[in-house]
């Protein structure tokens, strides 16, 4: 009696761990190929990264426009272990464990879901995309309509890669120079401090007299190179156009912002070409063709109202 049962029980028993083993892989959802969570990194990069992490002046050397890029690495070296996400670079970044966190245009920063992937990705081997071999050449980006004003977008990627790796909370120096920031529109056209941007004027603008070169430290503070003679006349237009947003809406009027600019006194009442309103304390000894720094307020028209003029 017993010999007859014996089998029936152990198909039982077969079939109760062959329903639990199916319920624990349904809980754990469908199994993701390497290679399309590949597919999604790559995407993710292009998404969240490439603005910056892009060319040679990319940050720290580390271009992201490809996977193959990404396991290059940076100047400094690998940033995957394939295998150890916790003890790869770019995981450390992304999560804010090694500063400064990225992308430098956060917050927001990845979600957790995105930074899942990433981490999901690097544990399973760091593949490459299976898209690789077959994926069209990326196609350049569609020319500027020259009668459009420029936008935040278009001079966006300039100051991500030269300008924000710097200018962030804890960037490459540390607290961002001057306590300005770059890694953002709202941070850029802030007037917390002074106001580095006057709309529609680039000459009144500290922004633009650093990177031109008019104002000393020149920006990039890593330049020579400068940025290239088209980089900064698209910001020139940017500020002149009204420095305007990602959609187009102009910045408003920085009305009582304090204005600090120097450079060389090239009329009683313009430094570098850059007009204000006489007034104010001038010290002695000023007279055009001195060095100077001008202390300044904005007023209700978007002019320079001088506060104090004083030799350098």
């Amino acid at each position: 009696m017993t010999q007859r049962f014996a089998l029936p029980v152990r198909i039982a028993q077969f079939v109760r761990i062959v329903l639990r083993a199916a319920t624990i892989g349904l809980a754990a959802g469908p199994a993701v190929a390497p290679a399309q969570d590949a597919d999604a990194v790559a995407r993710l990069l292009a998404d969240k990264c490439v603005l910056c992490h892009q060319g040679d002046a990319a940050p720290g050397g580390l271009r992201l426009d490809s996977i193959d890029a990404l396991l290059k690495g940076s100047a400094k070296g690998p940033v995957v272990k394939p295998g150890d996400a916790s003890g790869s670079e770019l995981v450390r970044r992304i999560r804010g464990q090694s500063q400064p966190r990225m992308p430098l245009t956060g917050p927001p920063f990845l979600s957790d879901a995105e930074t899942a992937l990433v981490e999901r990705w690097i544990v399973a081997g760091a593949a490459r995309p299976a898209l690789a071999a077959t994926a069209a050449p990326p196609q350049p980006a569609a020319p500027r309509d020259p009668a459009a004003p420029v936008t935040f977008a278009d001079v966006q990627p300039i100051l991500g890669a030269r300008c924000a790796k710097c200018h962030t909370d804890n960037g490459l120096m540390g607290p961002p120079p001057e306590g300005y920031r770059l890694n953002n529109y709202a941070n850029a056209v802030s007037s917390l401090d002074r106001a580095r941007i006057v709309p529609g004027q680039p000459r009144a603008s500290e922004l633009w007299r650093r990177i031109h070169g008019v104002s000393q430290p020149r920006m990039p503070f890593d330049g020579p190179p400068w940025l290239d003679d088209a980089q900064v006349a698209l910001i020139e237009a940017w500020i002149a156009a009204g420095a305007r947003d990602a959609s187009g809406t102009p910045m408003p009027n920085p009305v009582g912002a304090r204005v600090r600019l120097r450079g060389v006194l090239t009329a009683p009442d313009a430094v570098d070409g850059a007009r204000f309103k006489p007034g104010g304390r001038i010290d002695r000894g000023v007279s055009v063709g001195s060095a100077v720094q001008l202390e300044a307020t904005v007023d209700a028209d978007g002019r320079l109202v001088a506060v104090r003029l004083r030799r350098r």
